[in-house]
């Protein structure tokens, strides 16, 4: 495996702690945003423990909600806010990978969902709502936000899932990963792009954007967010450096991205518990500039799974 170097990003970085330890359920993906009143939100998936780790998430997840006075306060559950709508529907049994956005006073949600209880129809859909606490409203009612291509040839013919929006000037940037089931096997990540947030999403014509080579080198989970003129993608190593870590890249137009450095380390090394998988990073950022890192770690109070919280405390040049 080879040795990457740690990013600034990355060094500045200490824990605030868990959050969202609930007896009985997995917790995942924990999607952050701040109201106008300065509170934190976090939109996350959650599925019962009986349903197990490695599967319960592709056929029981749902989305709750929950809200505190800072990402440094305790958080409290107001519940279910989203699932999937049962037979007949694109997103009819499991509803994932929540990423929420305030954009002109409303809360855009994309998300995963799957129609059969399997990885094999996964894509992605976006819903909005007044309030982060819902309700929310489809708005890829009939069909998915952005679905998979048809050609097998392409990379994302199998699935797309792994959302991350960023609203840059005049368009809306919709980053996504896709597994090339297909083709060389790998998770790589696109670009689709859109004038309307709501709108036709046009693939961009050099994805993937973001692909290694070699073997077992691929990426998931992507966050995408600008500061400073600078783009930066932040994502779960999947076998790049490490398998447990995630990496930083940086970007002059979001689309051609330099090396990967680390952008944070192994779950064990913040909390200390005996757990290292993080995933699922999502930055919360204040002004245009990141506050905290959001992530899912396994382990936790109930031996399942939690949100976890750290501090950036410099970002700069990664």
């Amino acid at each position: 495996m080879l040795l990457g170097k740690r990013s600034a990003f990355c060094r500045g970085l200490t824990p605030v702690g868990r959050i969202l330890q609930l007896e009985g359920y997995y917790v995942w993906c924990c999607a952050p945003v701040y109201d106008g009143a300065g509170k934190v939100h976090v939109l996350f998936s959650r599925w019962p423990e009986e349903r197990g780790f490695l599967n319960g998430w592709l056929t029981h997840s749902e989305i709750a909600h929950a809200v505190a006075d800072s990402a440094e306060s305790p958080f409290t559950v107001t519940g279910t806010v989203f699932q999937g709508r049962g037979p007949g529907y694109w997103d009819g049994v499991t509803v994932h990978n929540p990423a929420v956005y305030r954009i002109d006073r409303r809360y855009y949600m994309f998300y995963m969902g799957n129609s059969d209880g399997t990885a094999a129809t996964q894509r992605i859909g976006l819903a909005w709502a007044e309030e982060p606490q819902g309700p929310w409203h489809r708005l890829s009612d009939q069909r998915p936000i952005l679905d998979i291509s048809a050609d097998r040839r392409a990379f994302d013919s199998y699935i797309t899932t792994n959302p991350a929006l960023l609203h840059d000037g005049g368009e809306f940037r919709l980053y996504y990963k896709a597994w090339d089931r297909y083709n060389d096997g790998k998770r790589k990540m696109g670009l689709a792009v859109s004038r309307e947030i709501g709108g036709e999403y046009v693939k961009h014509p050099e994805n993937p954007i973001v692909r290694f080579r070699g073997p077992g080198r691929q990426v998931e989970d992507a966050c995408v967010f600008k500061a400073g003129g600078r783009y930066y993608m932040l994502m779960r190593d999947m076998g790049v450096y490490s398998r447990r870590s995630g990496l930083l890249m940086e970007s002059a137009d979001g689309i051609h991205w330099g090396r990967p450095l680390i952008g944070y380390e192994k779950a064990d090394h913040y909390f200390h518990d005996g757990n290292n998988r993080f995933e699922r990073p999502q930055v919360l950022l204040r002004d245009g500039k990141p506050e905290y890192l959001f992530l899912a770690v396994q382990g936790g109070k109930y031996g399942t799974s939690s949100g976890g919280v750290l501090k950036i405390h410099e970002f700069g040049e990664v």
